[in-house]
């Protein structure tokens, strides 16, 4: 019978990054053999000690890379993130703890930094709850029936003395930061993007390997003269037997800083020529755009689904980062398996300002750590979570006062994938 060796857990060096990208591309089930200009591009990502590998002597069979952003909350603030992506463990490699070592150790490294949360987006839902990683922002996708919609197809412009343009991937990489700067500063569960995010969707990176096709990218500028809106969009080429267009419109990414930007954006997409159906790309739960349209029902639901996950590795300055609406006190008990930011906390919070410290007090309320991250951004409710048995009350009325104190009028939502 063969034994099974040790596997080495270590920050990958230079020399193994093509190994440890073969190991990527498998675990993604992706063509194991990694072409030299995707390498290229993935070496602009690569930091060092930052990059995880386990080896199965020369071999690298599990992947996990980190990186720096920053996550804004309630209010417009922002935290520091370590943001988590490239997650994979060769199938021949599976349930030998490898992940569960890579994780902690790079976790443990982020609390030394001095990281608030940990961020990823999960490929599968069971995975990260183990870790204390918890469900903090949902996303939906929508696809709008145009004919159903109710719109005039003659629109030719926004009805509020804007315009829309066709721009280029110049354009976008000179506007889109800041545009994206100024959504980010409204949006809790927004998470900051690199000059690399800019260049890989317009074209000057080629972050996967396949033929660069470029999309359209469209702009609205209010009547004032100011870029309040960018969107990217590509389209198919289907046609039905009876000489029918069928085609299709599909957001990639799509940025309104206004409602009317948003409205400018989205009416225009449902006014193209031989459009039939949009597809809305990743959107807000509570996102403007079915509303945006006479009859609502025109835009189907097609993917709602749980989208950034969180984990907490600093409970006070997480939760005296955000603003607070209401004002209130309750002592929260954390959970922490790990043992990275557990204990007992008391947070009193108001429209002035919030206080969260260790305390002695009886906990009004029990929780892991996953789940204060689920309540944080002000996305779910503890009195859900206390029916379904996922918190504790320890006094009666606490999962109230929790939700009075962190949910919001708004969801949160993050547009991107890392």
């Amino acid at each position: 019978m063969s034994r099974r060796t040790e596997t080495d857990v270590r920050p990958i060096t230079e020399a193994e990054f093509p190994d440890w990208n073969r190991a990527l591309n498998t675990g993604f089930l992706q063509p194991p053999a990694v072409a030299e200009e995707q390498l290229e591009a993935r070496r602009r990502q690569f930091v060092p000690g930052r990059s995880l590998g386990a080896f199965d002597g020369d071999r690298c069979v599990a992947t996990f890379r980190s990186f720096d952003q920053e996550l804004t909350v309630v209010g417009g603030g922002t935290v520091r993130a370590d943001a988590i992506s490239n997650v994979t463990v060769t199938a021949t490699h599976r349930r030998r703890g490898l992940l569960t070592r890579m994780m902690a150790q790079d976790l443990a490294a982020a609390k030394e930094r001095g990281d608030v949360v940990a961020t990823l987006i999960a490929a599968e839902y069971p995975i990260y709850g183990r870790y204390g990683f918890g469900p903090a922002t949902t996303m939906t996708e929508w696809a709008v029936d145009v004919p159903r919609a109710g719109l005039d197809r003659r629109w030719a412009a926004p009805e509020d003395g804007g315009r829309i343009d066709l721009v280029d991937g110049e354009d976008v990489r000179g506007l889109g930061p800041g545009l994206h700067g100024w959504l980010r500063r409204e949006q809790p569960g927004a998470v900051s993007r690199t000059e690399l995010w800019w260049q890989s969707r317009t074209g000057l990176v080629n972050m996967n390997g396949t033929p660069w096709t470029e999309p359209y990218y469209v702009m609205y500028r209010s009547a004032d003269g100011g870029v309040e809106g960018l969107a990217s969009y590509r389209t198919d080429d289907h046609w039905g037997d009876a000489k029918q267009p069928l085609n299709t419109a599909t957001v990639e990414w799509l940025i309104g800083v206004t409602p009317a930007a948003e409205r400018a954006l989205w009416h225009y997409l449902c006014s193209i020529d031989w459009v039939q159906t949009v597809k809305s790309g990743w959107r807000s739960p509570d996102d403007l755009l079915p509303h945006l349209l006479p009859d609502p029902r025109a835009a189907r639901i097609t993917t709602q689904a749980d989208w950034l996950w969180v984990r907490i590795l600093d409970v006070a300055a997480a939760l005296e980062a955000r603003t607070y609406d209401g004002r209130g006190a309750v002592v929260l008990e954390v959970v922490d398996r790990a043992g990275l930011t557990g204990g007992r906390w008391r947070l009193e919070a108001g429209p002035d300002g919030a206080s969260c410290v260790p305390t002695a007090e009886s906990a009004h309320l029990v929780l892991d750590v996953g789940d204060l991250a689920a309540l944080w951004l002000g996305d779910a409710s503890a009195v859900r979570l206390a029916a379904l048995g996922r918190v504790r009350e320890e006094r009666a009325g606490a999962a109230r006062v929790v939700d009075a104190l962190l949910r919001t009028s708004r969801r949160p939502w993050c547009p991107d994938m890392f």
